[in-house]
């Protein structure tokens, strides 16, 4: 075995994926929230890598755009650019462009397409281990023939069981089709080697295109050894080609994230019925029903109940919460706060502690005060509502007057009665009351009442009725 190599990533992402039918970059696909590009760059990440080589081409600069504002990861990444796809020969060869040259080649990489998303970090890790373990020129990482591989390149081995080559399917007789190890298109290789190797393909097979499989059996001519790494991830060797693979491998990315938080302590009544996306937190002792679909950067706070039938987009949730039945994105819901059922909390929504959403309410760009509650039957606009205030059934914010919208402000301890209109902008002052079915398009007094259409306002009237309330509690 040779001294230290550095390691390094080459990922394959510039075919355009005709079987998806989409107009959009089939490595941009989402996958539990994240595109399936990053879940392969997230793979390789966890690896002791010195960069990442990333070769674009359909939809380059929608791709490089994309996968930069999203990257997390401190590690070197590069895109470099393979404007006329002519095979992975060829891609593989533009993505030995973004390496420096100092390094004289001495270096491993790990090769792989940017459709693998299910492959895991171990498994590359495994790979590149043993490729330096045997000190190989190229190590391929194998799988058996199935169903869902058999699209793949053989494996073919001269009679000492050696690598020899690889055949891609198109190109196959009959007795290489009847081959049992396919070809997962992840490798390493020595990168030394591998650049001369790729100068030799010839585009002179069935689809007229320079095959990176060509390097291997150019190499082991060239008298380099070629090994071979078993998987032992079905996983690994599952590309997405079309919308079906797509589903097949949302479903166990998504089955990896359920399995990651009930071991993190996360109750889910039902994992099958329970979506949760890569960048989704959550803490010890939540608790997900059935139907609860959780997306974005989606934060959830230990003890709180999320479910049944809810969805929640960009949210962040306080401890202790109940939410049901709801649909929320862009909002804030306080610790303790209880949210449904059937309530959409739209952008810029934030419910303090202890506040209550009830059924059939709607909320967007509005505060909802510590305790307050707005259990029933309305919509809040652009509106603020004051700590331990209440909002009767049928109230609304009429918050828009045709051409701009407007603000409505509630005060604490306010008493909004039911079918109350709050034609903005208005403001209701702290203590005061509203008649069921009145009109407010006029500011309101701390502890007046406003009654009528249009409300006529009464002043001084929560003083005098608790006055009035008083006596009657002395007879």
């Amino acid at each position: 075995m040779s001294g230290y190599r550095p390691l390094a990533a080459v990922v394959l992402a510039a075919g355009e994926g005709t079987r998806m039918r989409s107009s959009t970059p089939k490595v941009l696909h989402p996958l539990c929230g994240r595109p399936m590009l990053l879940h392969v760059i997230n793979a390789l990440s966890a690896l002791p890598l010195e960069r990442i080589v990333i070769v674009v081409g359909h939809g380059a600069e929608r791709v490089t755009k994309t996968i930069q504002e999203l990257i997390a990861t401190e590690l070197p990444i590069e895109f470099v650019e393979q404007r006329v796809q002519r095979g992975t020969g060829d891609a593989a060869s533009v993505a030995l462009t973004g390496f420096a040259d100092e390094l004289d080649g001495e270096d491993d990489i790990i090769v792989m397409p940017g459709d693998a998303p299910l492959v895991r970090p171990e498994v590359l890790a495994r790979l590149a281990t043993e490729h330096r373990e045997v000190d190989a020129a190229a190590t391929i990482l194998i799988a058996d023939l199935d169903e869902s591989t058999a699209d793949f390149g053989r494996v073919v081995r001269d009679d000492k069981g050696r690598v020899e080559r690889i055949v891609e399917r198109s190109d196959a007789t009959d007795a290489e089709l009847a081959v049992t190890e396919v070809n997962t298109s992840i490798y390493c290789f020595r990168r030394g080697l591998l650049a001369p190797a790729l100068r030799r393909l010839s585009p002179e097979n069935a689809q007229g295109e320079y095959y990176l499989t060509d390097a291997v059996g150019v190499l082991r001519q060239a008298g380099h050894l070629v090994h071979a790494v078993p998987a032992d991830d079905s996983a690994a060797s599952m590309h997405v080609n079309d919308r079906a693979q797509l589903a097949e491998a949302e479903a166990e990315l998504r089955s990896r994230i359920n399995t990651h938080w009930m071991r993190e302590g996360v109750t889910m009544t039902d994992p099958t019925a329970t979506y949760v996306d890569a960048s989704v937190e959550l803490e010890a002792e939540v608790r997900l029903l059935p139907g609860t679909i959780l997306e974005g950067r989606t934060v959830i706070g230990a003890r709180s109940v999320i479910g049944p039938d809810t969805r929640l987009v960009d949210t962040i949730v306080g401890e202790g919460a109940v939410v049901a039945n709801t649909i929320a994105r862009e909002a804030e819901i306080g610790d303790g706060a209880t949210v449904g059922p059937y309530v959409s909390l739209r952008a810029g929504t934030r419910l303090a502690a202890g506040a209550h959403v009830g059924t059939f309410v709607e909320i967007k760009n509005s505060e909802i005060g510590e305790g307050a509650k707005v259990p029933h039957l309305a919509y809040i606009g652009d509106a603020e509502i004051g700590a331990r205030s209440n909002v009767g059934a049928g109230t609304i914010t009429a918050n828009y007057d045709g051409k701009r919208k407007h603000r409505t402000k509630v005060g604490k301890d306010v008493r909004i009665a039911s079918n109350t209109v709050l034609v903005a902008p208005v403001e209701v002052g702290d203590g005061a009351y509203t008649a069921a079915g009145a009109v407010v398009n006029r500011d309101v007094p701390p502890g007046a009442l406003a009654r009528g259409v249009p409300a006529r306002v009464e002043e001084g009237w929560a003083e005098r009725r608790a006055t009035e309330e008083e006596q009657e509690g002395h007879d």
